[in-house]
């Protein structure tokens, strides 16, 4: 049965007050760990060389540190090159897989006016591209960059080879992911240079002056889970050699937009918010925030706030200023004050029920520079609803440049309006995506306009009356992969915002149809798995672990997720909850929710076999799923022993099919995200684990070992210079041959774990989310959030080792 056959399924996806005292405004010199190296060394774009400090971790469980510098993130990056450069495993190359028919999320776009078809993008985890023909092909511009992950860009209005770009997303989604700072570019794109800002991780602006180049303003957004003092507005007047902070409210409140008056440059307005979350608790509007304004080129700010909502219901802020009447400003805010009760069964974009829904999204004007503002948008469902639920990834505003009364807002959907910002029409196009992030319009021609989304970039000609869809920027951001044994094999993963797919592994996005990658039954946050005695079966789920069972050649879905028991609080499960098929018997399929759940019968019925495996603390209940089973895995060697970990950092093991559970966290580091539990293939006691710290601000790498189902633990981290770990996942046909995915890529392990190399060559600094291994194909697939799908043959890996590679089928 063809692919194309089995896959010919489709299904639509279900789809935080008070003053702030001492506020500094005062220009303020770095200290010296946030200023770029004095040498200031140049990378290329496949490689890069920076001077950092060395960073000594204590050997052992109980004194290994957390690690939170950006100056460790950027030695972690070096140590990975250098690691890569002299892998033995090097010329064993990566292949891209795609899918090249779609794309992911587009968080700024820059163009250089001297060039009429060039223009760069910067993406939420997939690197920097540039395109020179209008968005026909893309060059990545960075790709050995030490996170794939960037915020903001900026061409330099003197100069268009000088390119500004700003690390980490801003846009604080639950997979946004960290940065190290502000790089610089002078040859369009060619080597890239660190100008300092590295423990910012999270910058929504840049700002270069219009005719001095070394004056350079960024908007700095913060750490994303926890509290620190690099964020706001920081200046440098020396091209980025120096940087002052001149704009500081508080360690929880980040800069969001920052616009500049092109025909005064000492005119400049700024936007703050309370940019903090948990993993628990999606942002809400706190102490500071709001718009300021300088008319000294930065030396000094005053809050602007006349006919503004107040700060303790304001959440994010975009701005924007009209380049031929710069007296007049437009902010987009995020307004939580409620507006209505929600109605019984009205239900948020998670099918989560709604309490109090808030005014969302709301235009204001000023017409005197900043001084005053009034409410000039209609209070309607348009508005209502242009946020859905999460307004703190939106809030971008567009001004036309010949027309201040033409606007752009930036939510779910993409509005305009012609009369000053008083109504706003929805713009619509086939091709044209949901969820949008950036928008750059031409200064001498407002009708050419580039927009920015999750599903990459459009470009209009006529003012965003009909749009060019440009899907082919290879930036995917997937959760997960699975393979299953046809041949050629498919691929399996979940993509965000974008549902889940199928391809064939044989795929060459070069060569063959795009469209060999298909919809399948999942949702944009799901795991996959193919039942290996009937491969038209798939399980797949939904979001919060709506799990149902597929068959691919009747295009038939089952929900079967299970339901709490009578008088029982209702189920939690994480955003991507796991559940997996029994290595023993197919038919056994276990589900983690805060329970752990297994059917015998591939889950027309369902069984509870644990208690409430998380800490369940009453304090980390928010709104958003918690205290949830994040990995689950059985050991191949006997049914029924069973474990499981928490995302709040629990661990437990069955070894009686549930009827008793011990907790074996004991000699792991505590309370941290438990990214993947697996059970050894070839020795019954042995389990890996690995933790993931980044809801903490923690990027150390923590990769644990036990030979005796969890009772004593060992670090076998060992040379991996760097975290977060994602997932671990052991050779299927040598036990001492193990593999782990980072934030930077992946390592093998052959000699037990006492050491790591980087494995294979060609694949670029990426977020790897998830690995599968085709035991008849020997091949290692892999899912990055943000690069889409990669294939690796693993049968050269073997050759070095000492024992032989066994047959297929021993």
């Amino acid at each position: 049965m063809t692919f194309k056959h089995r896959l010919k399924f489709s299904i639509v996806i279900l789809l935080q007050s008070f003053l702030l005292s001492g506020i500094s405004f005062a220009q303020e010199e770095l200290r010296p760990e946030t200023q770029p190296s004095p040498s200031l060394l140049t990378s290329s774009t496949s490689g890069l060389s920076q001077n950092v400090e060395t960073k000594t971790v204590a050997e052992g469980v109980d004194t290994k540190p957390p690690e939170f510098s950006g100056v460790a993130r950027l030695n972690w990056h070096k140590q990975h090159l250098e690691m890569r450069g002299k892998s033995p495993y090097q010329e064993i190359e990566w292949t891209h897989i795609g899918p090249t028919h779609m794309s992911g999320r587009v968080t700024d776009i820059a163009k250089p006016l001297d060039q009429a078809y060039t223009f760069y993008v910067t993406t939420a985890s997939g690197g920097v591209w540039k395109t020179v023909n209008e968005g026909t092909s893309w060059t990545p511009l960075f790709d050995d960059a030490p996170s794939a992950a960037w915020g903001a860009i900026a061409v330099d209005p003197s100069e268009s080879k000088t390119i500004w770009i700003g690390g980490g997303e801003s846009n604080i989604f639950r997979s946004s992911m960290a940065g190290v700072g502000v790089y610089k570019s002078t040859d369009a794109g060619e080597t890239w240079t660190h100008m300092g800002l590295t423990d910012t991780q999270h910058i929504a602006r840049i700002v270069v002056h219009p005719t001095d180049s070394n004056i350079v303003f960024v908007a700095a957004g913060g750490h994303e889970y926890t509290a620190n003092e690099d964020r706001g507005i920081y200046k440098t007047t020396n091209g980025g050699i120096t940087w002052k902070k001149v704009l500081y409210e508080s360690d929880m409140a980040g800069a969001n937009d920052l616009v500049i008056d092109p025909e005064n440059p000492n005119n400049l307005y700024a936007s703050m918010w309370h940019r903090i979350r948990h993993a628990w608790s999606d942002p809400v509007p706190g102490p500071g925030g709001g718009i300021y304004k300088s008319t000294d080129g930065g030396t000094s700010w005053k809050r602007v706030s006349e006919g503004l909502p107040p700060r303790n219901t304001s959440g994010r802020i975009g701005l924007a200023l009209a380049a031929s009447k710069p007296n007049v400003l437009y902010a987009l805010i995020d307004n939580h004050d409620p507006a209505r009760k929600a109605k019984p069964g009205e239900r948020d974009a998670y099918g989560r029920q709604k309490k109090d829904v808030i005014k969302g999204a709301e235009v204001f004007r000023s017409d005197d520079f900043g001084e005053t503002w009034s409410k000039v948008s209609q209070s309607n469902r348009t508005m209502e609803s242009l946020f859905s639920t999460y307004g703190w990834v939106f809030s971008q505003i567009r001004v036309d440049p010949s027309d201040e009364n033409t606007s752009y807002i930036m939510g779910v959907s993409l509005l305009k309006s012609t009369d000053g910002g008083k109504t706003y029409k929805r713009l619509f196009d086939r091709g044209l995506h949901a969820d949008h992030h950036a928008m750059w319009i031409h200064p001498e021609n407002s009708d050419y306009v580039i927009n920015g989304n999750d599903g990459g970039v459009n470009i209009s000609y006529d003012g965003g009356g009909t749009w060019k869809n440009l899907e082919n920027l290879p930036v995917v951001q997937f959760y997960n992969v699975a393979v299953d044994n046809l041949e050629p094999y498919n691929v399996y993963g979940s993509v965000q915002d974008n549902h889940s797919w199928g391809g064939p592994s044989d795929h060459n996005p070069e060569r063959d149809d795009p469209r060999g990658w298909k919809r399948i039954p999942g949702g944009e946050a799901s795991y996959h798995a193919v039942d290996p005695e009937d491969q038209d079966t798939l399980y797949s789920e939904m979001f919060y672990g709506s799990i149902m069972r597929s068959n691919l050649y009747t295009n038939k879905t089952k929900n079967i997720k299970p339901k709490a028991a009578s008088g029982e609080p209702p189920l939690r499960g994480q955003w991507l909850a796991p559940f997996i098929l029994s290595p023993h018997n197919s038919r056994v399929v276990y589900h983690g929710m805060q329970y752990v759940f297994r059917s015998m019968n591939r889950g027309d019925n369902w069984e509870r076999i644990s208690p409430d495996l998380s800490h369940d603390n009453p304090d980390q209940q928010g709104n958003i799923s918690f205290a949830t089973i994040t990995s689950l895995s059985e050991s191949p060697k006997k049914f029924g022993v069973l474990y499981a970990g928490t995302d709040d950092g629990r661990l437990h093991v069955t070894r009686n099919s549930g009827q008793d559970w011990q907790e074996i966290t004991k000699g792991l580091p505590q309370n941290k995200w438990v990214s993947r539990v697996v059970a050894s293939a070839f020795d019954e006691g042995t389990v890996y684990v690995t933790q993931n710290g980044k809801r903490d601000n923690d990027f150390q790498v923590y990769v644990y070992r036990s030979v005796d189902f969890g009772k004593t633990w060992e670090d076998i981290s060992a040379n991996i210079p760097g975290g977060p770990v994602n997932v671990i996942k052991e050779d299927p046909f040598n036990s001492r041959t193990l593999y782990v995915g980072t934030d930077m890529g992946v390592y093998v392990s052959t000699d037990a774990a006492k050491t790591w190399s980087v494995l294979g060559a060609k694949l670029p600094i990426a977020f790897v989310h998830d690995i599968a291994i085709h035991n008849k194909k020997r091949e290692m697939v892999i899912a990055t959030h943000g690069r889409g799908v990669w294939k690796i043959s693993i049968k050269q890996i073997k050759r070095t080792l000492a024992e032989p590679l066994p047959e297929v089928g021993e």
